[in-house]
């Protein structure tokens, strides 16, 4: 039985140490992710790749130099510039209005010689909705066409046809609710509601403001403006940064907002593993360890830190690495970061993490090592209860 289990370390031995695949691990190992590289920005040699092809590139002051380029601007847009001045605001089916008459004396057509005390020589007529035919009714001068046009224009037509049948009439037409005159604002705010226009002009960023503001972090979220068929998007940091972007909106117009979850991943020997949350505009790569718990002292490898990313291939052409084995305009990149460089930590507080990025920390050879030597022990101790058994039990037989 001895015999036995000396063979079972033997053979365990044999399978670890050819590869250390009999130990477990959260990931790839720091060693197996350079020889596997396509292309190395640091030993200029490329190896044969299963799988994905990708280039391994190290963080340093050359690459923070193109920082910028390493993050794409996917999904930002831009709503247009607000040069233009406010839009006009014509009357509109729906538009509840209020006509008052002015006449020059009293004894003409609306007010009666025997007026009596009053405010002025003046009528008030009762609020009316403009209807689905776009008139309103005057009384002596019927049905007038007020849809599409401008307060204005409806009062010098209202005065023209009364000019005859009342004392030099003057008409002040007012509206009391421009139901035709209205932005929705919807998704990712406090109160999403219908904000009504003013001649004043209101911005995007007043929209946004009537319906209670974001519910949501500015940095992931999107503002949408739909008007007449089109639809422009822009992420809502970039709208409070660049004024040009809070354009006035127009009758019809919809805002939407909307949160993409900025998001990244962390594996490995981090303090804690799982998807954590951008949660702000700009996320360096020294944040998010720091999210996720930084490197273990017990585990970490600091030579090791690996962020995972599709990067654009201006950026490694930048770089001088030759992209001839890729194919496409994003490249698979690991970018390694080697915290054992004091100097490298003030290069991961520059490095920008992207959406969607990966950071693996690999387990030092020590801990593989003792990893192996666990297992050692663990199958010695098992061979040696087993042979103790076996001898209890033939000493049992014999007894018999």
């Amino acid at each position: 039985m001895k015999l036995f289990a000396a063979g079972l370390l033997l053979s365990t031995s044999v399978v670890a140490l050819s590869g250390c695949t009999a130990t477990s691990s959260s990931g790839p190992t720091g060693r197996a992710v350079e020889e596997r590289a396509t292309v190395k920005v640091t030993n200029a040699s490329s190896k044969r790749s299963v799988g994905i092809d990708y280039a391994l590139v190290d963080i340093n002051s050359s690459l923070l130099a193109y920082a910028s380029e390493t993050t794409t601007e996917a999904g930002l847009g831009s709503l247009g510039s607000s040069r233009s001045g406010a839009p006009s605001l014509p009357l509109g089916a729906g538009d509840i209005i209020q006509v008052a008459i002015f006449e020059s004396q009293a004894g003409g057509l609306f007010i009666p010689a025997d007026a009596g005390s009053r405010p002025g020589n003046y009528v008030t007529l009762p609020e009316q909705t403009i209807g689905r035919d776009g008139t309103i009714s005057v009384p002596y001068a019927g049905r007038i066409r007020a849809a599409g046009r401008q307060v204005e224009e409806v009062q010098a037509e209202v005065e023209d046809l009364l000019s005859s049948k009342a004392i030099e009439p003057q008409v002040v037409i007012t509206k009391v609710s421009s139901k035709s005159a209205q932005v929705a604002v919807l998704g990712d705010v406090n109160e999403p509601t219908k904000v009504q226009l003013t001649d004043a002009g209101e911005r995007v960023l007043d929209a946004v403001s009537e319906a209670g503001g974001l519910s949501t972090p500015n940095a992931e979220t999107f503002v949408t403006v739909q008007r007449r068929g089109r639809t422009a998007r822009v992420r809502f940091d970039k709208l409070l940064a660049n004024p040009s972007e809070n354009i006035y909106v127009a009758p019809g117009d919809t805002i939407i907002a909307e949160r993409e979850r900025r998001t990244f991943l962390a594996f490995g020997a981090t303090g804690t593993n799982g998807r954590f949350d951008f949660e702000e505009e700009n996320l360096t790569l020294g944040e998010g360890l720091g999210k996720a718990g930084g490197l273990l002292d017990s585990r970490a490898n600091p030579a090791q830190v690996l962020l995972y990313r599709q990067a654009p291939r201006k950026l490694l052409v930048n770089l001088g690495v030759d992209v001839s084995k890729f194919k496409g305009d994003e490249i698979p990149v690991v970018f390694r970061a080697d915290l054992r460089d004091p100097a490298a930590l003030f290069a991961v507080q520059k490095f920008p993490m992207q959406d969607k990025d990966v950071v693996y920390i690999s387990n030092s050879d020590s801990v593989e090592i003792i990893k192996f030597l666990n297992l050692v022990n663990s199958i010695s101790s098992t061979a040696s209860g087993v042979s103790s058994d076996v001898v209890s039990t033939r000493d049992s037989i014999k007894d018999l």
